[in-house]
């Protein structure tokens, strides 16, 4: 947005630009080859989102989709590989998430929006804002306990989701769409969700069991 302003010229921004990706991309370079290509993969995204507010009511949907990918590059840069029963329900529930807070901050602009004909999911949903969304909501917390079962997690993650969701039904629940500082107040709020949810698994996998050891799983070492 600095661009529309006298504040950043158009060489200083790409220049920013070019050094975030340099960045980006020495980072990249360190990981197995299945991580470098689901990466690279990310960039078509990554291009296409921000023409989707011109295009589509759903720029939200693309947004989620670039936001999450680390969801799966995460998994994959300490596997080597994408275990899908647990990362595509992460995936889809941090989608879910991107598209209910983004929401919510989009009907801070969605007047401007409007007569700059602007697309989003807040003016696509209109006053039926708060009841599409819970529909998320309960797509994403399916989603966080999908996952948190096919890899085994413990109690603290149970917890976090547990949390996560009152926390979401609060939200939905008082949100005043049309009131731009409560949308504005609302958005900040799922900062606490992020940090929950990692809390929630640093401590869920502490409390993981640990695999036996190589000795203890061979009967012939073992004997």
């Amino acid at each position: 947005r600095a661009l529309h302003s006298p504040a950043v010229d158009l060489w200083d921004a790409l220049v920013f630009l070019s050094g975030q990706l340099g960045v980006g991309l020495l980072v990249l370079l360190q990981l197995n080859w299945f991580s470098i290509l689901l990466g690279a993969s990310s960039l078509g995204l990554v291009v296409l989102y921000p023409l989707m507010k011109r295009i589509t009511y759903w720029p939200q949907l693309i947004l989620g989709m670039t936001f999450n990918w680390g969801a799966l590059l995460g998994w994959s840069a300490v596997h080597g590989s994408c275990d899908w029963a647990v990362c595509l329900p992460l995936y889809t529930a941090g989608i879910c998430w991107t598209i209910i807070y983004d929401t919510i901050y989009a009907h801070q602009d969605k007047v401007d929006d409007l007569r700059l004909g602007i697309k989003s999911t807040a003016i696509k949903f209109g006053d039926d804002t708060k009841a599409v969304l819970s529909v998320f909501g309960g797509l994403m917390v399916g989603g966080l306990a999908l996952s948190g079962l096919q890899c085994g997690q413990t109690w603290p993650y149970y917890s976090a989701v547990a949390v996560v969701t009152a926390h979401l039904a609060n939200q939905l629940l008082t949100l005043k769409i049309n009131n731009p500082s409560d949308c504005g107040q609302k958005f900040l709020s799922n900062q606490r969700v992020g940090l929950i949810l990692f809390l929630g698994i640093i401590l869920g996998n502490l409390l993981k069991e640990k695999p036996a050891s190589a000795c203890e799983d061979n009967p012939v070492l073992n004997k």
